[in-house]
């Protein structure tokens, strides 16, 4: 039997729901994220802010799901899927952008390829005001 962390492509590392992480987080794993992270994220394949997940940062990934709550820009390469249950707030810079009803959105979408600072006022999509929690 093959040991699963031998490649960066079949690891996969949690950070659980108690967890605190504050600072640059980088890797070349599949990253799932039930705590708390302020900082920046960069990450060469999946990233996935579970339902527990609150994040206060910019990421970049390959694939960028959300679940949970992100305060930040998110860049992926590929793809940025936005589930019923997210709290985004931040532009998305993807060629391919899903964002599920019920999401909570309020950002830019970016799907061509353009930086940051560069977006024009026609590719602003409103899905669902955020409403602030007490």
């Amino acid at each position: 039997m093959s040991n699963p962390y031998n490649t960066a492509t079949e690891r996969a590392s949690i950070l659980g729901p108690t967890l605190y992480f504050k600072g640059d987080l980088s890797a070349e794993e599949d990253l799932l994220i039930q705590g708390r992270v302020e900082g920046s994220i960069t990450h060469t394949q999946r990233l996935t802010v579970g339902a527990q997940g609150t994040v206060k940062a910019n990421i970049s990934a390959q694939l960028i799901i959300v679940e949970g709550t992100v305060d930040g820009d998110l860049l992926a390469e590929k793809s940025v899927v936005v589930k019923e249950t997210a709290k985004v707030r931040g532009n998305i810079f993807a060629p391919t952008v899903s964002i599920l009803e019920g999401a909570c959105f309020s950002g830019n979408i970016d799907m061509d390829g353009k930086k940051a600072g560069q977006l024009s006022v026609t590719q602003t999509r409103m899905v669902k005001p955020m409403t602030s929690v007490a």
